[in-house]
């Protein structure tokens, strides 16, 4: 029994190694993330970004000189939303001006030029321009995107990596063009080492995934 045990530990640890060894040279086989704000062939650029509405967004709608019918109102699971005068208006998917001159058009049968402003109390945004992290992060959650948001910002809302990560060997999966495309990106050397040159822009509905390490 003493000798099977013997035989049989090594080959467990010789085993989690050789898997962490895999893990580590599929990531390193992945291009690394462009750190440049607008990312070849991609049409969005994160400093032209307008923020999306989304289902539980809370919107603050003011109609100038009518406070009667200004308030505010939550966006409905099906991208809804209702008010004094406008009932079920789609606004999940459009930006707080869109919507604003839709209710304008909508409030002109009742009201001579109306004026209205759209602005964001809380903010979750369409589940297509969340970014989400998996795996190891202390914290792994769907976050709203904001404009300019990058990899530090991200791995601060999560909580950082647990003691169990392999930050260096994270992908970030990303749509370009159509095209679903993975990258490496080393968060143990932006947050642990702190080499801000392996911080990089955060675009929205990219995915995190951070591998548990195997030693």
């Amino acid at each position: 029994m003493t000798d099977m045990k013997g035989f049989v530990r090594p080959l467990l640890v010789l085993l989690m190694s050789a898997m962490g060894l895999v893990a580590c040279s599929s990531s390193s086989n992945l291009p690394p993330l462009p750190s440049a704000t607008v990312v070849p062939s991609l049409t969005s650029d994160p400093a032209e970004y307008q923020y999306l509405i989304g289902p539980g967004d809370e919107l603050s709608i003011f109609v100038w000189r009518n406070p009667e019918i200004s308030g505010t109102f939550i966006v409905r699971p099906d991208g809804m939303v209702s008010t004094s005068l406008v009932e079920d208006i789609k606004v999940s998917g459009k930006t707080p001006s869109q919507v604003a001159r839709e209710i304008e058009d909508v409030l002109s049968q009742f009201i001579r030029d109306p004026i209205v402003t759209v602005s964001m109390e809380e903010f979750f945004g369409p589940y297509s321009e969340q970014v989400r992290v998996i795996g190891e992060a202390s914290q792994p959650q769907a976050i709203a995107y904001r404009e300019n948001m990058t990899l530090l910002d991200v791995m601060v809302a999560v909580g950082g990596l647990t003691e169990f990560a392999n930050g260096d060997a994270a992908t970030l999966v990303r749509v370009v063009n159509g095209t679903q495309l993975s990258y490496r990106v080393e968060i143990a050397r932006l947050i642990q080492d702190g080499d801000i040159n392996a911080n990089v822009d955060i675009l929205p509905g990219d995915i995190i995934i951070i591998p548990e390490s195997w030693f």
